[in-house]
């Protein structure tokens, strides 16, 4: 098995496991949120230290944490990425698991813009065409139920700004998520303490699954950092869509969740969307390995 082939298996079991762990939380939608988060928050910590105290990194954490600068970006990364899990484990919870998916399939196009305003990085033709398909397909939705989906929006908005903040750290993905949860830990277990465990002691299942929060962030986040080293760029882009396909099929056809003329309108418009982004970025990734194969003839010449 060629190292591409082993990129693309890992890419498509991290997004799977993504896909489908609404139904993970679906199981846990009888402790708050707020709850949930926390321990997610902990035992993540726990998972992370573990994978860095086995590879011998973990100084690394005591590093990245004495320097303010990195520290301060971290804090914003961290805040980002709370409220992103936040607002996904409280969407399952309270049905609107839908309105979640659509808001990882905006995400990308999210990150064009911003890398548009804040790097001024260039809109090629297909970006540009893909990210109006998305906003008609938000005003679709907005007119059609009467309310903008800020579900959707605050999802992929906030994973989104945390792409870009994470862009101007120079550490490996698994330092960082450490280093991140270690700054909301404190946070995560006063919520714990002043909730009497957070859902903890109700049982020994639910303790079990609250436990089980921590390798499920952190092994799929293990996948991807593998299969990003492994696969173009342009084909990244396009696995990803796999978790929030399996998003939205877990909340129509397990979930039961409504999905009405305007939600079939609205993801019409983000799969074309999609389609015309990710045979864009393909595009775009082929001819970077063609000019780099033709520059290393060069050189070789």
């Amino acid at each position: 098995m060629t190292e591409t082939t082993k990129g693309v298996a890992a890419m498509i079991l991290a997004c799977t496991v993504w896909g489908l762990s609404g139904i993970f939380y679906k199981l846990l939608a009888h402790i708050p949120p707020e709850q949930v988060l926390s321990h997610r928050v902990l035992w993540s910590a726990v998972f992370f230290a573990c994978v860095l105290a086995l590879q011998g990194r973990l100084a690394l954490l005591t590093t990245v944490l004495s320097e303010w600068r990195q520290v301060r970006v971290l804090m914003l990364a961290t805040a980002m990425i709370s409220l992103n899990w936040f607002i996904f484990i409280t969407s399952v919870q309270i049905g609107r698991a839908t309105e979640a998916s659509l808001g990882y399939y905006i995400f990308p196009l999210v990150s064009v813009v911003l890398g548009r305003l804040i790097f001024a990085e260039r809109l090629s033709p297909s970006q540009g065409l893909a990210i109006a398909l998305a906003s008609l397909a938000v005003v679709v939705l907005t007119y059609g139920l009467g309310v903008a989906p800020w579900i959707a929006l605050v999802i992929g908005c906030s994973f989104a700004i945390y792409g870009v903040v994470k862009k101007g750290l120079d550490i490996g993905p698994v330092v960082s998520v450490t280093a991140e949860v270690l700054l909301l830990l404190p946070i995560a277990l006063v919520v714990i303490v002043l909730t009497g465990g957070g859902g903890f002691q109700g049982n020994a299942l639910d303790a079990g699954f609250l436990m089980l929060s921590g390798p499920l962030t952190g092994m799929p986040l293990i996948l991807f950092s593998y299969a990003a080293r492994r696969v173009a760029l342009g084909s990244v882009g396009v696995l990803q869509y796999i978790n929030p396909t399996l998003q939205a099929l877990v909340a129509t056809l397990i979930f039961g969740e409504l999905f009405t003329q305007w939600h079939s309108m609205a993801f019409a418009l983000i799969w074309g969307a999609v389609i015309i982004f990710s045979l864009g970025a393909l595009h775009r990734s082929r001819q970077e390995v063609r000019q780099a194969r033709a520059a290393a003839k060069a050189t070789n010449a």
